[in-house]
């Protein structure tokens, strides 16, 4: 059902079209400027074409001002009735621009740059170009005299929904994407000076690999086989290194089938590298050299804004082992601890547990209940226990442990990175082991991938590999609380469309076709919103949408409402 302000430009629409301007031309259109070039160099008339969405206007008569927004910004423009139509005909201006063009329509201006009287950059428009009719009204954010801001479009739901609306009314947020943009290329850039080489690895697998997560699951007719989102690519590039690559990276798009909350969306986005030769102390220190390089390019310092504190990347990171963090914010050693004894710990701390999860799972709770949100400066969690990293390779000191760090920053991980078992037959006996927790009722536990096996068995050389999730850096270096704000386009609930009445409710009523959409029109979109309201009512409002839009029905009889309601 289309609003009034919906039915005007429609209107619009058809005037323009039989002026014979056609609202949506193919024909490329040639600009020379931004309107942030214009601002930043400022030439007393040159002659400049832009285009952008019109987002203000005033008009005075036989002269008019307009705000013109670019993908760069705004900027003022003023038309002169005179200038736009040097002739007789001046319907290009009273008629065009005054009363058929609407806020947000997209327009391609031809003229001069010039200073107004009061000083505003502003440009001197000599014609005109239609390039897109906008049908539906933009919100109008407005700030009062105090600097408040009325009418905001800042609903969060309608926001994600409408994420174009959102980068056309909310400037900042567009700003976020670019920073986005400039993190990862900064990223890449850091890595491409290492030499290392960009890759890209399968989305489908036939089994989803490298990180514990439940996988979203789909069929391929053409094989007949089930298929598998990726939840991560570890196993694809530890495969390159065996292939010979010495260091590979991934900005990968990863799947995982779990909940949805402020950190958390089913799709992600994750870089993942492997180098050859190195372990986990190495790769300790090129990921704070990685960091502190990003917010430096990006930023321009290392100190980061992040909710009301201020949280620093500049190396060193301080580094902790997860049993020493445990004993430090619980008073509690695990480390000699039994699956049991560990069970009882949870209970003593009033920490939920469930019967398929084993020892490493279990660990995982007490340090992310009890220690994980204590970390708001940067820090590695180093030594976790090996039932925790089925794909790490155990501690050279305590084949209890395992050489894997998370970083740790504003209570959330953020880089998980291993020293990685290269040892095929001590790999095989992990993946075994994960198939007990599967047995158990455990649904992320990781399937056995023999292919990857038998890659291992040709030999990996020793090798470090991290992933680092780009959501949450972005999230981190933008100051924002929620991952949705750092998508274009979150994952979200289907929208409820209105498609238009059900004919065959109405009928059910008896009522005439001809007054169906009258009646869904008047806001009764369906059965049970008319039988609400009082026939009366009913009967004043369809004679009353039959006046207005001049339909060639007699009026409705009241007792032809109310015989609905028998």
């Amino acid at each position: 059902m289309l609003s009034e302000q919906e039915q005007i430009r429609r209107e619009s629409l058809q005037k323009i079209i039989a002026y014979g301007i056609n609202p949506y031309p193919a024909e490329e259109f040639k600009t020379t400027h931004y309107s942030a070039d214009i601002l930043k160099k400022y030439s007393e008339d040159e002659k400049v074409i832009i285009a952008g969405r019109l987002m203000r206007r005033k008009i005075q008569g036989k002269a008019s001002f307009g705000t013109l927004q670019d993908a760069k910004g705004r900027i003022q423009i003023y038309l002169n009735r005179d200038v736009i139509c040097p002739g007789e005909d001046k319907s290009m201006y009273n008629d065009v621009f005054k009363k058929w063009l609407d806020l947000g329509d997209i327009l391609g201006i031809e003229g001069k740059i010039f200073k107004t009287m009061v000083g505003e950059i502003s440009i001197n428009v000599e014609k005109i170009h239609l390039l897109s009719k906008s049908l539906k009204p933009l919100p109008q954010p407005k700030k009062d005299s105090e600097g408040v801001t009325h009418d905001a479009f800042n609903d969060p739901e309608l926001r994600y929904r409408r994420r174009y609306v959102d980068l056309v009314v909310n400037d900042h947020v567009k700003e976020t994407f670019v920073k986005r943009s400039k993190i990862i290329n900064s990223m890449r850039k850091f890595l491409s000076q290492k030499e290392y080489i960009e890759v890209e690895t399968p989305i489908l697998q036939s089994i989803p690999g490298g990180a514990a997560a439940r996988p979203f699951v789909t069929h391929h007719n053409a094989l007949d086989v089930p298929l598998y989102l990726r939840i991560a690519n570890e196993l694809y590039l530890k495969r390159l290194i065996v292939g010979g690559f010495d260091g590979v990276y991934e900005f990968a798009k990863d799947f995982r089938n779990e909940g949805m909350d402020k950190t958390h969306n089913p799709e992600f986005t994750q870089m993942e590298m492997y180098v050859a030769y190195k372990d986990y102390h190495w790769m300790m220190n090129f990921t704070e050299e990685m960091l502190e390089f990003i917010c430096l390019e990006v930023l321009g310092t290392t100190d980061v804004n992040i909710g009301e504190g201020i949280v620093s990347f500049k190396k060193p990171f301080k580094r902790i082992s997860m049993i020493d963090s445990i004993k430090e914010h619980t008073g509690i050693d695990i480390s000699k601890m039994s699956e049991l004894e560990l069970r009882e710990t949870c209970k003593k701390l009033d920490i939920a547990t469930e019967s398929s999860m084993g020892r490493g799972k279990l660990i995982d709770e007490i340090f992310g209940e009890k220690c994980e949100s204590n970390y708001i400066q940067p820090t590695f969690i180093t030594d976790y226990p090996v039932e925790m990293s089925p794909l790490c390779k155990k501690h050279r000191d305590n084949p209890e442990l395992t050489e894997r760090f998370e970083l740790m920053v504003n209570g959330k991980e953020l880089a998980n990175a291993y020293s990685e078992l290269n040892d095929p037959i001590d790999q095989k006996s992990r993946f075994e082991d994960q198939v007990k927790l599967a047995e158990k009722g455990d649904d992320e536990a990781m399937f056995v991938d023999l292919d990857f096996i038998r890659a291992l068995e040709y030999g990996m050389p020793p090798t470090s590999g991290m992933g680092i999730g780009i959501d949450r850096l972005v999230m981190f270096l933008c100051n924002q609380s929620s991952i949705q704000e750092v998508l274009l386009f979150p994952q979200m609930k289907p929208e409820k469309w209105d498609t238009g009445p059900n004919k065959n409710e109405y009928l059910e009523l008896n009522i005439s076709e001809a007054w169906i959409k009258p009646i869904y029109e008047s806001g009764y979109t369906n059965k049970e919103l008319l039988l609400e309201a009082k026939p009366t009512a009913v009967h004043q409002k369809l004679n009353g949408y039959r006046k207005k839009n001049k339909l060639d029905i007699p009026p409705i009889l009241l007792e032809e409402v109310q015989s609905w309601y028998n």
